[in-house]
């Protein structure tokens, strides 16, 4: 225990002392599996900190031990932009589809590569910053371009360092998995048995609620664990990944040694196939292999499309399987009219969840698989989350059963069904007056992604649609106070059963005509997302609102216009043009205008197009811009800005403390290296 009598200069050199020893006892325990002391031998030292900085508060440091014990309270988790966007990676579970994959990077860099293989951990994705050598923020992936800020529950979590050491870059960014290891994760389920409680689902879902819990007290009670992966930023020691995440590991962050370097197709079925076997030996859940390739400067060759890497695939081993029988189905309608046919199941049990409903997908899957109401059907989860039927035990198959005949009107609104030619789904064309149609638009308008009007959710929505109070977006805005107070619904519990009433207080009001007034601030590449039209995605919005600058000039802008416009297909001109062409849209984006909804980009166009055709990457530091605002220089007069020297980079531009490894590929390339003031004499 810590001695009453020291001074300060005294305290701050012990709590140094001690803070040092517990941060390696630590690392030996929890990454290196190499204890060197006893676990009460530990607890004293963490004793004698905690006095320490009890006794003297000032001296205690922000990655202070002490913190692993958790004790802050988050009342609500604030969002966070993700430095790097967390995209999502493309899934197979097919051979010949890995197949492809290899055959369309090849066919983009040729056959000089390698390959990196990794295990796919079933867990919860995080997105880590270190400044300076200490953990700055602790993100979750959320959208993929902006998560909760859960920092406080990380740090309780012993296998991720509050503080690095070695050679690390001043500010970078580590994405993760967090946790719980099976074998902790049955104990806990074993002990909340014997105490009458029910027990958890899954080490995931386990995980995922642990992570967003309120007291890191509690979370700091809980046995999760984090494997760390993925290393971004400027500066990094080496040109590609593997031999980053090695170098990562001297940095004292755990890196998991289920890696390899794969130069063939053959050797990366080899490593899927070895984990499939081994992976129930694992102490931890995996649900696949990654596969990346390993070079930097061929990863930005290949690029990106909207939602995931070209450059990076998972491969997902084949789900769990349940039998059950089919007792019915039937139909749902999205926000722009199409249908899903969902199977009403028998309870069944599967991959750590009960199973009651599942999708069909469309009318041709139902036909191909011949799905009859009564059957015994196997049904899995679709990558180990959405159930779906996947076959027929036709031997149980009960005698009389007639094939299904897919609807012909909707289930709503009784409206005769469409399909387009070369299309799997349904649709019902009555936008104007299909209640679940008016309900799903509405309910895209003011999503995070979109308006963000985060005062309004699905409850409010219904409840303003079953007054008659609003039949689509515009209507939002042109709510009163008088309308709202006071309006009423009765729900009912799903817990209890019992009925209860809602109803629209003064404060309430308040806030839901405060949000809908601040989402007048909407930037218009969200509120081109925000209408709807199909197939226009947020990286889509983004693209058609650089392009174009405002909503009068997309109206105007021809099929031919719009496909030439980089990444715009013909299935999205011609959806574009459809929904401008539409009077009831021209007349639902005119009330919009009036309102005062931003419809015309803020930014100022191209300033010129001297970089027209120039890739450019940056690196270092800058005097007279950031990072964010080189790369939006060079966007602005014509060029492209990578992060990565490749044969396609035509100049480097080099700060202060640029890396080495830059430098080194731009001469073996033949890269011009220009300095920032070359940079500003070329854009004049």
């Amino acid at each position: 225990m810590s001695d009453n009598n020291l001074n300060k200069d005294e305290a701050r050199k012990r709590i140094e002392k001690l803070s040092e020893e517990i941060n390696e006892h630590n690392h030996r325990y929890y990454i290196d599996a190499q204890p060197v002391i006893s676990d009460y031998e530990f607890d004293k030292l963490l004793e004698e900190l905690t006095a320490l900085e009890q006794q003297f508060p000032e001296l205690k440091q922000a990655d202070s031990p002490t913190q692993r014990v958790g004790g802050d309270i988050t009342k609500e988790f604030a969002q966070v932009e993700h430095k790097y966007p967390m995209l999502s990676l493309s899934n197979t579970y097919s051979p010949e589809e890995l197949k492809d994959f290899d055959t369309r990077v090849r066919k983009g860099i040729g056959d000089d590569f390698e390959y990196v293989c990794e295990l796919k951990y079933d867990g919860v994705s995080i997105s880590i910053n270190y400044v300076d050598g200490l953990l700055q923020t602790a993100v979750t992936r959320g959208n993929g371009y902006q998560g909760d800020d859960v920092t406080t529950n990380i740090k309780t979590i012993r296998s991720v360092p509050l503080r690095l050491k070695g050679d690390f870059p001043a500010d970078f960014v580590i994405r993760g998995e967090i946790f719980m290891p099976v074998e902790k994760f049955e104990a806990l389920n074993k002990q909340r048995i014997e105490e009458g409680e029910t027990p958890f689902a899954n080490p995931r879902n386990f995980t995922a609620g642990t992570i967003k819990m309120q007291d890191s007290a509690i979370v700091a009670q809980r046995p999760l664990d984090c494997y760390l992966y993925f290393l971004l930023g400027e500066n990094l020691p080496h040109e590609n990944h593997y031999d980053n995440m090695l170098h990562a590991k001297k940095w004292g962050l755990n890196v998991p040694p289920y890696i390899a370097k794969c130069k063939t197709l053959e050797e990366v079925y080899a490593f899927i196939n070895d984990w499939e076997k081994e992976r129930k030996q694992l102490p931890f859940e995996i649900d696949g292999v990654v596969i990346k390739v390993n070079d930097y400067s061929q990863q930005e060759e290949l690029g990106y499309t909207a939602k995931s890497p070209r450059w990076a695939i998972a491969y997902k081993y084949k789900a769990e399987q349940a039998v059950t029988r089919l007792k019915s189905i039937e139909y749902q309608v999205g926000r722009t009219g199409a249908i899903t046919p969902v199977a009403n199941l028998e309870p069944v049990f599967l991959a750590g969840t009960t199973v009651k409903r599942a999708s069909l997908h469309n009318a041709d899957i139902i036909k191909t698989l011949d799905v009859r109401v009564g059957d015994m059907v196997k049904v899995e989860k679709g990558g180990e989350i959405i159930p779906k039927i996947v076959g027929v035990d036709l031997t149980r198959r009960p005698e009389g059963t007639e094939p299904h005949s897919y609807i012909t009107q909707c289930p709503e609104c009784g409206t005769p069904l469409e399909r387009k030619e070369g299309e799997a789904l349904h649709y019902c064309p009555n936008e104007e007056s299909c209640p679940p149609q008016i309900k799903g638009r509405i309910l895209h308008f003011i999503s995070r992604n979109a308006m963000d009007i985060d005062t309004l959710g699905e409850g409010r929505i219904e409840m303003m649609i079953d007054k008659g109070l609003v039949h689509n977006f515009a209507d939002l805005y042109d709510l009163q106070y008088d309308d709202l107070l006071g309006l009423e619904r009765v729900i009912t519990d799903p817990e209890s059963g019992k009925e209860k009433k809602l109803s629209f207080q003064e404060k309430t009001v308040n806030n839901i005509l405060e949000g809908i007034g601040a989402s007048l601030d909407t930037p218009f590449e969200k509120v081109l997302f925000a209408l709807g039209i199909r197939y226009v995605g947020q990286t889509v919005a983004k693209k058609l609102a650089a392009s174009f600058r405002s909503i009068d000039n997309l109206m105007q802008a021809s099929y031919d216009d719009l496909v030439a416009v980089d990444e715009i297909g013909e299935r999205i001109a011609e959806s574009v043009v459809n929904y401008f062409e539409s009077y009831k849209h021209q007349k639902l984006i005119s009330r919009l205008k009036e309102k005062g909804v931003k419809f015309e980009s803020e930014t100022s166009g191209p300033a010129s197009d001297k970089l027209k055709g120039l890739t450019i990457v940056a690196s270092g530091k800058l005097e007279k811009y950031s990072r964010e605002e080189i790369k939006a220089e060079i966007e602005r007069h014509g060029g492209k800005a990578a992060s990565s020297v490749s044969g396609k980079t035509d100049y480097l531009l080099a700060g202060e403390n640029i890396g080495q490894n830059k430098l080194s590929k731009a001469k073996e390339l033949g890269v011009p290296v220009i300095s920032e003031e070359d940079f500003i004499k070329m854009i004049g």
